[in-house]
């Protein structure tokens, strides 16, 4: 297999690395948490270098590009650790290419493409606890149209969104619907993430909505798959850049009168995050590598992968913060916020512990060593 990337994929990289290094280091990174964990501008400017069409075909607008690409943009974004959730829209315009009638993908994925509208997915409850199976939401349909009753947890940037792509039962199967924030009967309470992002409780009381797809757990299989991938990626970018500041500070560091870097036994930790960044790196490629695959095999594939990823981003972080010392964990020193995005991360789309279920939970009877 071929894992050299291609001219226009290194090109992409390229361009927003550019963007993340020069427009979007740590001082505005810090104005935008201050400012609440969301700026329409850095968004724009998303949309201008032509993310926010990755995954939006060529004939509404977009780029129509594939998980490689996408993977290639999440990784440089985590090197800037960008607040704003290409991630979701990323989910957005994949679930509205691949599911939504004509008419709702021609109404929505244009502007999305352009950055005009920013859609999340909606789909976490209380007390489900990553089973995005379980769903209490509740959809009915009267006169032609449908309306929706639910209450939504953990919604990134909810308060910011002009829609929403919400699960709900109609008759005991899952649906899945677009709601539009301005729309009558639906309520938002917006507040700060630990990695300094933005999230909303939403509420929707007879809310009126679209119809995507009646399929709708099949659609938020892949939607949260998607997700996966790309936070694998962004990790990614994360940990590379967490490894490198943490070798800075130890080449500049002194004890003893000499570098701490020189210390063999801080050097063997240094080589174990190495070693944690690249097998996450593989997995990360693996995740989106098979993010096009049959059903049963891509959930298997995205699972180990995100279980993988949870391991390193937990290992990384902690090594980072502890070959820094007190000032590690200090919210002027950058790497203290490296760390708070691992944590943020690891939980985003199934934690460590989920997933190593979800594992087992697939295991075939073929896999023993013994079969």
């Amino acid at each position: 297999m071929d894992f050299d990337f291609t001219d226009d994929q290194e090109q992409l990289r390229d361009a927003v690395r550019k963007w993340v290094d020069k427009g979007y280091d740590f001082e505005r990174r810090r104005a935008i948490v201050k400012g609440g964990g969301f700026s329409r501008e850095a968004y724009g400017q998303l949309a201008e270098l032509g993310l926010t069409g990755l995954y939006v075909p060529e004939a509404q607008g977009g780029l129509g590009m594939g998980p490689v690409e996408a993977m290639v943009v999440m990784e440089e974004l985590g090197r800037g650790m960008v607040l704003e959730p290409l991630t979701q829209t990323l989910i957005a315009g994949a679930l509205l290419a691949g599911y939504a009638p004509e008419a709702l993908q021609s109404a929505w994925l244009p502007k999305i493409a352009s950055g005009e509208s920013l859609v999340v997915l909606a789909y976490q409850e209380r007390a489900a606890r990553y089973h995005f199976e379980k769903c209490e939401a509740k959809a009915a349909l009267a006169q032609d149209t449908w309306s929706l009753t639910a209450t939504k947890s953990i919604v990134p940037a909810g308060d910011q969104a002009d829609a929403f792509i919400v699960p709900a039962l109609v008759q005991g199967k899952m649906a899945l619907f677009l709601i539009e924030r301005s729309a009558a009967g639906v309520a938002t309470r917006g507040y700060a993430t630990q990695d300094g992002g933005r999230a909303a409780e939403v509420t929707l009381s007879n809310a009126p909505a679209s119809l995507i797809t009646l399929d709708g757990l099949s659609a938020l299989e892949h939607a949260v798959d998607i997700g996966i991938a790309a936070s694998c990626a962004e990790a990614v970018g994360v940990m590379d850049k967490t490894l490198a500041v943490t070798v800075e500070y130890m080449n500049t560091r002194k004890q003893f009168g000499v570098a701490i870097a020189s210390f063999q036994a801080l050097r063997h930790r240094v080589a174990d995050m190495k070693m944690q960044l690249e097998l996450a790196r593989s997995m990360s490629y693996y995740a989106s590598l098979k993010l096009n695959a049959p059903l049963e095999e891509r959930r298997r594939a995205l699972a180990r992968a995100k279980y993988q990823l949870g391991v390193s981003m937990r290992f990384v972080g902690q090594q980072a913060v502890q070959l820094h010392g007190g000032i590690g964990v200090t919210d002027e020193y950058i790497v203290s916020h490296y760390f708070k995005k691992l944590t943020q991360l690891e939980m985003s789309f199934g934690d460590t512990l989920h997933q190593l279920g979800e594992v087992s939970r697939q295991m075939q009877d073929s896999a023993g060593v013994f079969a």
